[in-house]
């Protein structure tokens, strides 16, 4: 009962800020119950009179903290579940928090290590940036004089996360009672799936984990590096590993000046994507721009390996005829694989999906991908 009131007044608050926001706005109040109706009308008396016009909730998210960023940036890959628009505006969230105190930081590092940071480091500067779940520091090893990052978690980062998850289940399971329409997206689900997602987030021993496996599935890769791991200098709350100098994938103008070649550089990333899917079955799987930089050589350095995926050999069939299909254009085998596969459920018609899969490959993005893949 307790449990279930905190819930409630998290979603109170939540509540308040997506209404002061401008979020109710966004939704068409069409589909829903005269209750429902009712209540966003009273919502929308709350909205602040200059609320923005555009990302508005990617706004209320960060502004609810760390867990709702996360939140926000899974639903930004679930258009099925929030809709095409609202996931535009999701792509906008930017994981960017306020850095938590150098102390704190150092607190962590020495606890984890279990020796004082002035041992381990010569230098060790402030946060260079500061995520949702964890900090970066650059920092100097005392022993050589390597220049490395120092990755921390957030203080107390962990507890907070397991109590807005319940708060998130609670939300998922009451819509799921009311609404067919949250049982047809399966909202308890996808809140699990983050749930073990950040779990695997918060034991930064696996990220090195996943670093070292990536870096020796591709150490032949020619456009492609990882970032070495310090495993003296990490443990579940901080990580340290090789600094980089390169120039974010994000910033076309720093790559421009540079002479960087950027379709070589787009051809890169997809191949990088596809080695690590098709051939590995081990893959980023949070690869975009923001995570990766060029070198001096030319090479893609990822960076935030959190988030990793694996294929099994059946699924990496799949994804190879449904791929295949794209490319050459065959539209009613790819659609056939999808039903094969189980990604779309028995009850559809094979042609009416084959005929979205024609209209999905005559979009110029879709073009470009096909094109690029082939190459590979």
């Amino acid at each position: 009962m307790i449990g279930s009131i905190g819930h409630l007044a998290r979603l109170v608050r939540a509540g308040f800020v997506f209404a002061r926001a401008g979020v109710f706005s966004l939704v068409d109040p069409t589909p829903l119950p005269w209750p429902a109706r009712a209540a966003l009308r009273v919502a929308r008396l709350l909205e602040r009179p200059n609320a923005a016009t555009s990302n508005r909730l990617s706004t209320a998210l960060s502004a609810l903290g760390p867990s709702y960023v996360k939140l926000g940036q899974f639903l930004a890959t679930r258009p099925d579940v929030v809709g095409a628009a609202l996931a535009l505006d999701l792509e906008n969230l930017q994981d960017r928090m306020t850095p938590f105190p150098q102390a704190e930081a150092e607190r962590m590092i020495e606890s984890n290590i279990g020796r004082p940071v002035s041992d381990l480091f010569s230098t060790f500067g402030p946060a260079v940036a500061a995520a949702s779940i964890a900090q970066v520091h650059r920092a100097t090893v005392a022993e050589d004089g390597r220049m490395v990052a120092v990755k921390v978690l957030r203080p107390g980062i962990e507890r907070r996360f397991k109590v807005d998850l319940k708060a998130f289940f609670f939300v998922a399971r009451l819509a799921e009672r009311f609404s067919p329409e949250a049982r047809r997206l399966r909202l308890v689900e996808v809140v699990d799936t983050l749930a073990r997602t950040v779990a695997i987030e918060m034991d930064l021993r696996l990220e090195a984990a996943a670093m070292s496996e990536m870096a020796e599935n591709t150490k032949a890769d020619p456009d492609f590096r990882v970032p070495g791991v310090d495993w003296n200098l990490t443990g579940k709350d901080v990580l340290t590993l090789e600094w980089i100098d390169g120039t974010p994938l994000s910033d076309r103008a720093a790559l421009v000046a540079k002479g960087f070649d950027l379709p070589s550089l787009g051809r890169a990333v997809i191949q990088t994507f596809l080695r690590q899917a098709m051939r590995d079955g081990f893959f980023h799987a949070d690869m975009h721009p923001g995570n990766l930089f060029v070198d001096a050589n030319g090479q893609l350095v990822a960076v935030d390996f959190g988030i990793m995926g694996r294929l099994g050999q059946k699924e990496r069939r799949f994804l190879a005829e449904i791929l295949h299909g794209f490319i050459t254009r065959d539209y009613r085998r790819t659609a056939q694989v999808h039903f094969d596969a189980g990604y779309v459920p028995a009850h559809h018609s094979v042609d009416a999906f084959a005929q979205a899969v024609r209209l999905w490959i005559g979009s110029p993005i879709a073009r470009i991908a096909c094109a690029n893949a082939s190459t590979e």
